[in-house]
């Protein structure tokens, strides 16, 4: 593979830093992360950025910021306040590990965050991308910081025909960079490339005509701007099917189940699930007409009913009260939702809650997206 940017001259690479340098100060996005270079927003801006779009990110910033100032706070709170504040940001593994790392600075670093790439990279949850934003940014080491912007604006720049799917790949992007990165200002260095890949040198019709390093970049000369990065298809989430049931009881409660300790969204509470095949699924869907109101009936309690039907505490509604769809980074899940009064003991294990007090829950998305399915149905009925 061609490795273009060994043909540089030192003064090619000093132009082009000056060029791309002189234009971040020049266009740079105001973001609250930016103000200073304290680690610990770096750090937590970072792992939120990941997955997350920015201008999501800013509100939860905030508010994780004014919840816990200091890592010290990080690491001595309670669980459940912490995933409260990150309720909607999803990949909620990230918070966990942010507390991780935050007891792993209290107890081997004195409270103080460490200040090597290689201690950075020791943190529970920090991998190559992050302890080269955090150690450029925060204390000037010129280490890359390295994602799908910067692979993307790279392998223009150098016409790169790696695969950026292939975690091998990683190596010659960090090769090319290490070639380019401004020593004496890496931290603005790499997040020129952070917002020059998300606001002009972007996955599809890229802005070449506002570009500043233009004049620089080997797929403009050749006109090939789309042909990278090359990146091979991605395996598709698979589907996941299931039931859904909000179950109130005369008190005006709902029943909440909390998911396992451990496994995909950990700890959190939903109504409850139940799987069930496709061809089920699509049977509910065809059977159970929306427009109906009345109640099921025996017709529904048959051999192959979903357990949730099945249990005599509860008489459903004769009507899906709703469908929500929610994509993980491999699964999606389909749930068809249906209400139901709770008229004798439930078996299930679980927590009567009344409404007003969800907010003292984690919800993860698939919860909040089936939450406000049930709250339309409430203000439908009131109209």
């Amino acid at each position: 593979m061609s490795k273009r940017w060994e043909d540089w001259t030192a003064q090619e690479t000093t132009d082009f830093q000056q060029v791309f340098l002189t234009w971040y100060q020049q266009e740079k996005r105001n973001l609250p992360w930016r103000y200073n270079q304290d680690p610990y927003r770096i750090w937590i801006s970072e792992i939120m950025l990941q997955q997350t779009r920015v201008d999501t990110v800013i509100d939860y910033f905030y508010r994780f910021m004014e919840t816990f100032p200091t890592i010290q706070d990080l690491a001595n709170a309670p669980e459940d306040k912490l995933l409260k504040v990150w309720e909607g940001l999803g990949y909620y593994s990230r918070a966990r590990n942010l507390q991780t790392a935050a007891k792993q600075i209290m107890e081997e670093f004195e409270g103080e965050f460490p200040t090597t790439v290689e201690d950075i990279r020791s943190l529970k949850g920090i991998g190559p991308y992050t302890a080269g934003a955090i150690s450029s940014i925060a204390f000037d080491l010129p280490e890359p910081a390295i994602d799908g912007n910067v692979m993307r604006v790279v392998s223009r720049l150098f016409c790169i025909e790696a695969d950026i799917a292939k975690a091998s790949s990683r190596k010659v992007f960090d090769e090319a960079m290490r070639k380019i990165i401004s020593y004496d200002q890496p931290g603005e260095f790499n997040q020129a490339m952070m917002d020059l890949g998300s606001s002009i040198c972007t996955p599809t019709k890229p802005q070449c005509e506002l570009c500043p390093i233009q004049n620089f970049c080997q797929a403009y000369q050749e006109k090939r701007q789309t042909d990278f990065p090359v990146k091979s298809k991605k395996q598709k989430p698979k589907d996941v099917y299931y039931i859904a049931g909000i179950i109130e009881n005369n008190q005006q409660e709902i029943f909440l189940q909390q998911r396992p300790e451990s496994g995909l969204l950990a700890s959190m509470w939903l109504f409850p699930l139940e799987e069930i095949s496709a061809a089920r699924f699509e049977e509910l869907q065809e059977r159970y007409d929306p427009n109906r109101w009345d109640l099921f009936s025996d017709a529904l309690i048959a051999e192959d009913s979903p357990e949730l039907f099945s249990t005599e505490a509860v008489v459903w509604q004769k009507k899906i009260l709703g469908e929500v769809t929610h994509v993980f980074s491999h699964l999606r899940w389909h749930i068809i939702i249906f209400y139901g009064r709770n008229t004798a003991p439930l078996t299930l294990e679980g927590q009567w809650v009344r409404p007003n007090r969800f907010s003292n829950y984690v919800f993860p998305k698939p919860q909040q997206k089936m939450l406000e399915v049930f709250e339309n149905n409430l203000a439908d009925d009131k109209d």
